[in-house]
């Protein structure tokens, strides 16, 4: 990807002086936060409703399972030539257009009567969720000064927790009482109440220049033409992002049939259990604004250890249900913290003058992990079993705590 700073995030034209004095956005976190719940929500619903979908559209759980790859892979690809098709759009009016499409996407989602057309709903979703993340990936850092980066991050990254806690049981939940297809309908609905409440609430900005302001530009400018020094260490966050989220997806994406087939729970169990798996997630969020904000690269490894222990017991003791409900809610808190954790991280290291596009790398790692995720989930499920999923997962685990622990001693040394 090319440097497109100057394409990707509207901001609002603030000096750091100016920025420490405003008070804090909270109304624009919060409506932006509502936006995020809504695609994250539209995202990952399908891993609710996988018995259903496969058994209504007739095919496998596993084909179920791609329709978060073919959504995630859309965003990868897409994302960066959309931003830069519409560019000269006006940021707010984008984000309403958007929630429009994903209410267009779920409805259509919902009246496919065979599975390729549902596929082709879900790319279309997908291409909204790219050009969304192109608009309010960084949004958060541009409104508040860096100490309060992290706090910022965990307000907007928790629409995305709620859509954990909230969003995907409650649409499991209604795909269980009304139909899969109702489910998406009534997401739809609440798509087109979000982009109102992003009309009425949201205040329009201008688009990002990178003219803005001259102070930071000169501050953040390399000298002598040369390449800015903070792009390995983004790149390396990216990685160590995608590696994560190659494994959570794996298993996440085939959670329902792990917890009906591997652990026994009654289907009527589900949405509760994924419930108390979001509401574990929101604890971990709440633990980054509180405690790790200040210290991502702490919250970081505790949160990579966590969650290979959790998952880790999880395929131990499948077999004994209070050990393996009590490591499916740790893991739910352990996981909670890394999202925020690693774009509080990335935000940090990249200089202002690339955050921007450091952040368009950071959302295309993150969504080619969803999709690899689910594709690497979907052939493990077919050639070895279900039941070596988590083993895979903890497996790239320690991969990305590795290369976090030595790359922070590495760069303490040379501190």
């Amino acid at each position: 990807m090319t440097n497109t700073a100057n394409i990707f995030l509207p901001t609002v034209p603030r000096t750091p002086a100016a920025k420490a004095t405003q008070p804090f956005p909270w109304v624009g976190l919060i409506t932006l936060a509502a936006a995020v719940f809504l695609s994250v929500t539209s995202e990952m619903l399908p891993t609710g409703l996988l018995p259903e979908m496969s058994e209504s559209l007739n095919v496998t759980e596993s084909q179920i399972g791609l329709l978060v790859s073919w959504f995630a892979f859309t965003v990868v690809v897409t994302s960066a030539p959309v931003a830069i098709l519409t560019r000269r759009f006006p940021r707010h009016g984008l984000i309403i257009i958007v929630l429009v499409i994903f209410a267009l996407s779920s409805v259509l989602t919902a009246i496919a009567p065979t599975y390729e057309l549902v596929v082709a709903a879900r790319v279309l979703g997908g291409v909204a969720h790219g050009l969304f993340w192109s608009v309010v990936g960084a949004y958060a850092a541009h409104l508040v000064p860096k100490a309060q980066i992290g706090r910022a991050v965990s307000i907007t990254v928790a629409g995305g927790t709620l859509a954990f806690v909230f969003g995907v049981p409650l649409g499991t939940a209604a795909g269980h009482l009304l139909g899969w297809r109702l489910s998406f309908v009534a997401l739809g609905v609440l798509m087109l109440i979000g982009a109102a409440l992003v009309w009425k609430f949201l205040p329009p900005v201008a688009r990002h220049s990178t003219s803005t302001s001259t102070t930071d530009a000169a501050a953040s400018a390399p000298q002598g033409g040369r390449r800015d020094a903070t792009i390995p260490a983004v790149v390396l966050i990216c990685f160590i992002t995608g590696i994560t989220m190659v494994g959570h997806y794996s298993f996440y994406t085939y959670i329902a049939p792990f917890l009906l087939d591997g652990l026994g729970v009654a289907a009527s169990q589900l949405a509760p259990l994924l419930f108390a798996y979001g509401v574990a997630g929101a604890i971990g969020l709440l633990l980054v604004g509180t405690v790790f904000g200040p210290r991502p690269t702490l919250g970081l490894v505790l949160g990579l250890a966590a969650s290979a222990v959790s998952v880790t017991l999880l395929a131990l003791f499948s077999a004994t249900l209070p050990v393996a409900l009590a490591a499916f809610v740790l893991w739910g808190m352990a996981f909670g913290t890394l999202p925020p954790l690693m774009q509080t991280r990335m935000l940090h290291a990249a200089s202002p003058e690339i955050r921007d596009t450091a952040s368009a790398f950071y959302t295309t790692a993150f969504n080619a992990g969803i999709g690899g995720g689910a594709l690497l989930g979907a052939v493990l499920i077919e050639t070895v079993g279900l039941e070596f999923v988590p083993l895979v997962y903890v497996g790239l685990l320690v991969i990305a705590l590795t290369l976090v622990v030595v790359t922070d001693l590495v760069g303490s040394r040379r501190s």
